[in-house]
C-alpha cells in the first residue's frame, strides 16, 4: 500500500515513523509546508479539462494523508497530527510535541518532510529543491537536551536545514526560536 499510494517523500516519512516508533507507542506529528502538491496540481488540471476527480488522488492530496496511510499499515491508534505552518513547521512540531509530553505521553515522534514543487508552482512559493525528510523521537528523559531562545530575525528552516543542524554542521537552528542541542 505504501509503495502505490505515496511518493518518495511520503515513503521516507513512513520509514522514519516506523523506525522511531516501531511499537506504535507514541503520538506522531508530521509537518510539511506544501504536502504533496503534485496530487493537488493533477486534480486542478483534471477540473480544467472537465474530467472527474479521482477519489484516490483526492484522498492523497490532503495534508494528513501520509499519517493516515502509515496508521493503517502499522495499526497505530494513538494521536496523529499533521501540520502546515507557513514556513514555521519545525517550531510548530516542537511546540506540539511539548504539549503531548506535558500531557504525560512518555515520548513523541516528529517528522518534517518536504518534496520539490511541480514546475507550475516554482517561483510562487519557496521550493526546497530536493526531497527531504527528518525525524526525531522526543522525551523529557535523559539524553541530549534541546534548548530555545527568541530570535530577532526568524528564518524558515527546511528539513535539509534541520538535518545539517543535527549533524552539527551548525551549532544553532533559527526558526521562530533559536534551537540548540546540548549534551544532557
Amino acid at each position: 500500500m505504501l509503495r502505490r499510494r505515496l511518493d518518495e517523500v511520503g515513503r521516507a516519512t513512513c520509514g522514519i515513523l516506523s523506525l522511531l516508533d516501531s511499537e506504535s507507542a507514541c503520538p506522531l506529528i508530521h509537518a510539511s509546508r506544501h504536502g504533496d502538491a503534485s496530487h493537488t496540481l493533477q486534480m486542478l488540471e483534471s477540473i480544467t479539462q472537465g474530467e472527474p476527480i479521482s477519489p484516490t488522488r483526492f484522498s492523497m492530496s490532503v495534508h494528513n494523508a501520509v499519517l493516515g496511510v502509515h496508521s493503517i499499515a502499522n495499526r497505530h491508534h494513538l494521536p496523529l497530527q499533521a501540520l502546515g505552518a507557513c514556513g514555521n513547521e519545525f517550531d510548530a512540531l516542537l511546540c506540539e510535541a511539548n504539549g503531548y509530553l506535558v500531557e504525560g505521553y512518555p515520548a513523541v515522534v516528529i517528522v518534517f518532510s518536504e518534496g520539490p514543487l511541480p514546475a507550475p508552482y516554482q517561483g510562487y512559493a519557496e521550493d526546497p529543491g530536493l526531497p527531504s525528510a527528518v525525524g526525531m523521537r522526543l522525551s523529557f528523559g535523559p539524553g541530549t537536551k534541546l534548548e530555545s531562545q527568541p530570535v530577532s530575525s526568524p528564518s524558515r528552516p527546511t528539513p535539509a536545514d534541520v538535518i545539517a543542524w543535527l549533524n552539527a554542521d551548525t551549532p544553532f537552528l533559527d526558526g521562530l526560536l533559536r534551537w540548540r542541542l546540548e549534551a544532557g
